[in-house]
């Protein structure tokens, strides 16, 4: 039997645990979620529109002009009306946030978590920034990570084409 540092790993879950599929499914069965171009017509009517993301995914990605970024390690945090570090706009139960992760998974399980502590309007966009970006909404990025600022020059000998960095399945070229 392999060695873990908790003990002996076992094959069969433990009593009472359930997979992420199941998480997933429950949490999404509490929520009414909107798809993208839902969730930008919210936002334009005063929903507040998160991006959890972490800082480097929005970076390779893009944003959402408007959003909120909290990432998703402090979001309850952030968004419990009784929490001393709640941020201002998190005053009241009834605010409607719109969570917005990568591809729609996270988000699902960061609303269902709102709406543990009270923020009953909490809901996500089904299929998250991808599919944002896809409705063609409006989006900044994502930002150049290998951009060379002003004034450094290209390396000699080097034609454009060599300067391509990749970026998850796209390229970047500058």
């Amino acid at each position: 039997m392999p060695w873990t540092p908790a003990g002996p790993a076992e094959d069969a879950a433990p009593a009472g645990a359930r997979g992420i599929d199941d998480i997933l499914a429950a949490a999404r069965a509490r929520l009414r979620r909107v798809d993208a171009e839902t969730a930008h017509l919210a936002h334009r009517a005063g929903a507040v529109l998160v991006d959890i993301r972490p800082a480097a995914q929005r970076a390779a990605t893009g944003t959402v002009p408007g959003a909120l970024v909290v990432e998703r390690n402090v979001l309850e945090w952030r968004f419990d009306p009784r929490c001393a570090a709640r941020l201002p706009i998190a005053d009241r139960y009834d605010l409607p946030v719109v969570v917005l992760c990568q591809e729609g998974y996270t988000s699902s399980l960061a609303a269902a978590a709102l709406q543990d502590v009270g923020l009953h309007r909490a809901t996500d966009v089904i299929g998250g920034f991808a599919a944002w970006r896809m409705a063609g909404l409006p989006a900044f990025g994502p930002t150049d990570v290998y951009a060379r600022p002003f004034g450094i020059p290209v390396p000699p000998g080097a034609a454009p084409s060599m300067l391509v960095r990749p970026v998850g399945r796209t390229s970047v070229r500058f």
